[in-house]
């Protein structure tokens, strides 16, 4: 059941993106009418979205690893050292994931050396 709601809310995004793309006015007959500002735009949003997913995905692995602890601790608190250790460890291991989305997303947005002949070959104006 959980997983064809996962699939059913996946698919109404999706249907609901591309509605809105195909919505979109058409591209000038060159496509060079758009500015080098548009595409740094683009990759800000992009940017944007990684960190967003990135955060999203630690936050529920983060939250699903502290219930299972708190639940074995419940269970058997002699343990409870061990468990705790471990459970640290597993969080900075799911902490890391944010983490590389975060310095990927600023290489994006300021350090990304390919930036403009990208741009030029995707037909933005200079």
């Amino acid at each position: 059941m959980r997983k064809s709601l996962v699939l059913g809310l996946s698919m109404l995004v999706t249907l609901i993106w591309a509605s809105l793309a195909l919505a979109a006015e058409p591209a000038a007959a060159g496509g060079a009418s758009a500015s080098l500002g548009a595409f740094f735009s683009y990759s800000v949003i992009a940017a944007g979205f990684g960190i967003g997913i990135a955060a999203f995905g630690t936050g529920i692995a983060q939250g699903l690893a502290v219930k299972s602890s708190v639940e074995g601790i419940a269970r058997n608190p002699e343990a409870s050292g061990k468990i705790t250790v471990t459970m640290l460890i597993g969080l900075a291991m799911i902490e890391s994931l944010c983490i590389y989305a975060l310095v990927v997303a600023l290489i994006i947005l300021y350090a990304y050396p390919m930036a403009k002949p990208i741009a030029t070959a995707l037909g933005f104006k200079m």
